[in-house]
């Protein structure tokens, strides 16, 4: 079965050789207990390694996930001696806890010895293990040192680093449980490598803070996102707030110029009339002011005396004889003094400043259309013109206080 390369790895020394070397971290731990039995004991101790090999197109790796101590590891004179009782307990320790495992290694930790393979050892090896890329090892348990050789090129060379990889191995961790006692080993918990330890520490912070850090970038987004949505909230209600003051000022502008009134239509002016005004009989104040006493119609209308006959209009605007009828000449002469007051007030009053000098007439009480036109132009001929500026349809109905586009 075609192995992942392991991603949680801890380099150690200088991996350049060929193959790369992965020992399991529990595998490892192991060799840290033979070694302090080593220690204690003042003899050598040896396990065989339990892997397997794998060729890839550019490069070779060996995993390295069990151990097994080997049951005696003998000595004659300077040369280490495996005899076949050793290498019968430990095929039944690979069957039981590593039943697809491959031994394809030793491992020895000597007190003292050199860690440099003599030929014996070598020969030893290439006895045992003829198989391309197969490791030894050996470890110096005062020293803490250790040196890894590759079978290769019809030799033992040695490489210059491995790494120590890190996932879940229960056929190894069940079988130093299982040789915990007869071992003199403490469990792997208790004694497990302190830098192995860090190293997982280091590997779950890491993926803890990058976590932090995605979600922190997904807040910042929406962060983000909110900001930008409340800008353009508040642009909307800066605009709507304007708008409506706009109208808001348009209303006032108009409420100003329109007051409520009530109009009555006659035979030619429009006057301004409020509730206020009418009196009980249903005649209004300036009715009244503009009546006598005897009831009859202000100056500017014929009135008849006590015989019947017309007298002359008091502000002098015609002549009667002593029979009531008036003078055509009269009436003549008086039409063109009012024509030509009216000239003369419309001129006087754009020359001056007067209403209707900005281009703009309000309607005063007694105006009509034809009057104002007087007053402006001398002439009527521009009330059409008047209504077509203000969009008047009926020219009778204007009012008091009306403001007038003039044309």
């Amino acid at each position: 079965m075609e192995r992942q390369i392991p991603k949680n790895v801890r380099q150690i020394g200088n991996v350049s050789d060929s193959p790369k070397i992965y020992v399991e971290d529990y595998v490892d731990t192991f060799f840290a207990q033979l070694s302090e039995k080593s220690e204690k004991a003042k003899a050598p101790v040896g396990a065989f390694l339990v892997g397997d090999i794998q060729s890839g197109d550019d490069e070779d790796y060996v995993y390295i996930y069990g151990a097994i101590r080997m049951h005696e590891l003998k000595m004659s004179g300077n040369e280490y001696v495996i005899d076949e009782s050793t290498w019968k307990h430990a095929y039944e320790d690979c069957k039981q806890f590593f039943e697809d495992g491959e031994m394809l290694g030793w491992f020895v930790a000597h007190p003292g010895v050199p860690l440099t393979p003599d030929s014996s050892a070598i020969k030893l090896h290439k006895k045992s293990f003829p198989k391309k890329n197969t490791v030894f090892i050996m470890k110096d348990p005062i020293e803490k040192d250790e040196t890894y050789y590759v079978h290769k090129m019809n030799d033992l060379m040695a490489i210059g680093g491995h790494y120590t990889y890190y996932e879940k191995n229960p056929c190894m961790q069940n079988y130093m449980i299982a040789s915990r006692k007869k071992n003199g080993a403490v469990s792997p918990e208790t004694v497990e490598d302190r830098a192995a330890q860090d190293f997982r520490d280091l590997v779950r912070k890491r993926g803890e803070r990058q976590k932090r850090r995605k979600a922190g970038g997904l807040m910042y987004a929406v962060s983000a996102c909110l900001v930008l949505i409340l800008i353009v909230m508040g642009v909307s209600m800066v605009n709507s707030f304007d708008r409506m003051k706009s109208v808001q000022s348009t209303l006032e502008a108009l409420a100003d110029t329109s007051d409520t009134v009530e109009t009555r239509e006659t035979s030619g002016s429009v006057t301004a009339v409020t509730s206020e005004e009418q009196t009980g009989d249903g005649q209004t104040s300036d009715d009244q002011e503009a009546q006598g006493d005897d009831g009859q119609a202000p100056e500017d209308q014929e009135t008849q005396s006590d015989d019947g006959q017309a007298l002359a209009d008091p502000s002098g605007g015609g002549q009667t004889d002593e029979t009531g009828a008036d003078s055509s000449d009269g009436n003549a002469s008086a039409g063109e003094n009012d024509a030509s007051a009216a000239e003369e007030s419309g001129q006087a009053s754009l020359s001056d400043g007067g209403n209707g000098s900005n281009g703009v007439y309000v309607v005063e009480e007694g105006d009509t259309l034809a009057i104002i036109s007087r007053k402006m132009y001398g002439d009527v001929s521009h009330v059409d013109a008047i209504c077509r500026m203000n969009g008047i349809t009926d020219g009778n109905l204007i009012y008091v206080g009306q403001k007038l586009l003039l044309p």
